[in-house]
């Protein structure tokens, strides 16, 4: 009998030893990485602490307010005409060197994607603000990615130049929004980046 009983108290043991072996396994949530937008217009997937936080990674002089307020405009300024907001972010990344500017762009002109700055020392446009600036390349990349009219009341002045809807996706940029050739490749390495870090 006391034998049986032994038996028991193993068996209960080792069950009791398995259960807490399967219950301290990590049980966490595999997340798959989203799949790296090619259309201007759509919808934007990274929120606006993921977009500060990548961006002061790459640039912590920035400063976490002013990362966490341009992120927010980029998100509202692209909701507002239909941009994804992820690309028009990871292109001023591009431009900008991560708001490091160092080329004929200065960082007073609020000029977040080169425009009009041609090389040789033009700076380009010029805008009053941040808000302003974002929503004047989120206008440009509107009139290269669709012939649907502007939500807001236009502030960029290079938008009549554009060909609306000569390039629905990122790829049609390179050779026209700017002459670089790997310009699309460019962008779509810092998208990749992007998603890696905040999924």
């Amino acid at each position: 009998m006391i034998k049986l009983i032994n038996y028991f108290l193993f068996i209960i043991i080792i069950i009791l030893m398995i259960s807490c072996a399967t219950s301290t396994r990590d049980h966490s949530v595999y997340i798959e990485i989203p799949e790296i937008p090619q259309y201007i217009m759509g919808e934007g997937k990274v929120s606006a602490n993921k977009m500060s936080d990548f961006l002061l990674q790459n640039n912590p002089a920035v400063g976490l307010s002013y990362a966490i307020s341009l992120a927010r405009i980029y998100i509202e300024e692209a909701s507002f005409e239909g941009v994804n907001h992820d690309i028009a972010f990871s292109q001023m990344c591009l431009e900008t060197g991560f708001l490091r500017f160092g080329g004929d762009v200065k960082a007073e002109q609020y000029n977040f994607a080169g425009m009009g700055a041609v090389g040789g020392g033009e700076p380009g446009l010029s805008f009053p603000d941040p808000r302003t600036g974002v929503r004047a390349q989120i206008q440009h990349l509107k009139a290269y990615g669709s012939e649907e009219a502007l939500n807001e009341s236009l502030v960029n002045p290079r938008f009549r130049f554009v060909r609306r809807g000569i390039s629905p996706t990122i790829e049609g940029l390179a050779g026209t929004w700017a002459a670089d050739r790997q310009y699309a490749v460019k962008i779509n390495a810092i998208l990749k980046r992007l998603y890696e870090f905040a999924f």
